[in-house]
């Protein structure tokens, strides 16, 4: 399972079921779990750790440290969860001790080619990075997210669950859980709805989801008081918590 041309250094630890293709190289300290398959021309370095049945394409560069000015060089990490699909050319880097000090991509993610995941990201499960996406360092993405082609996202940002990104969106803000946002600079368009059904959420949460929407960009109020009317709202939908845990977690302000 492992081509004679592939270069793995007696540090790394290998298990068993794992493919490495033509020509890929494999650093110190990277673990690589059961059932991963490396493409020929991958480059992993450590520190890494790498879940099971991943299957990473070629020509990417998975755990190099990042280019960030500040770093000198220390012990950081990149940690992959299982069942991700990442395509060819994705750039991943480790974190920075000057925050988490571990970049973290969690279970059944699409990333697909030309993504980049910058240092101290965290992407959550479920998620899909569409072509050419790129994260700035420090971005957190949360569950079932998915971010169109092209779209850009600034460093410290955080995109929530079950939200989407229209092609070429720029993000520099915030983006609340379930909402949809395009353009650059982006703009809050509606509730992802579409996303929602196909992930089975019952018609009556939709369509509360879309009211907590309205509520929050559709009526003028302050943040504050859009948070006092969404919480009265969380018993009968339960659903809307992930929105106010959202926003009320935003440090940069969110997309409107």
């Amino acid at each position: 399972m492992i081509h004679p041309t592939a270069i793995i250094d007696p540090q790394a630890s290998i298990a068993e079921g794992v493919t490495v293709g033509p020509y890929s190289v494999i650093g110190p300290e990277v673990s690589i779990a059961a059932d991963t398959v490396i493409e020929p021309h991958v480059i992993i370095r450590g520190p890494t750790r790498i879940g099971e049945r991943n299957h990473i394409y070629q020509f990417s560069t998975v755990g190099e440290a990042t280019p960030d000015l500040k770093y000198r060089d220390e012990p950081t990490e990149l940690i992959i969860g299982n069942d991700n699909i990442i395509r060819e050319n994705v750039t991943i880097h480790r974190g920075t001790v000057q925050d988490r000090g571990i970049t973290q991509i969690g279970d059944h993610n699409l990333i697909m080619a030309y993504v980049h995941i910058g240092h101290d990201s965290v992407v959550g499960d479920h998620t899909i990075l569409v072509n050419n996406t790129a994260l700035a360092g420090h971005v957190i993405v949360g569950d079932w997210a998915i971010l169109s082609g092209y779209t850009l996202v600034h460093q410290f940002c955080k995109i929530g669950a079950h939200s989407f990104s229209g092609m070429g969106t720029g993000i520099g803000k915030d983006v609340p859980a379930y909402v949809t946002v395009a353009g650059s600079p982006a703009e809050a368009k509606t509730i992802n709805a579409e996303g929602l059904r196909r992930r089975g959420f019952e018609n009556h949460t939709i369509a509360e989801l879309r009211r907590a929407y309205k509520i929050v960009y559709r009526q003028g109020l302050t943040l504050d008081a859009a948070l006092q009317r969404l919480e009265g709202m969380v018993k009968e939908t339960p659903a809307i918590q992930a929105l106010i845990d959202s926003l009320l977690s935003s440090e940069r302000g969110i997309v409107r």
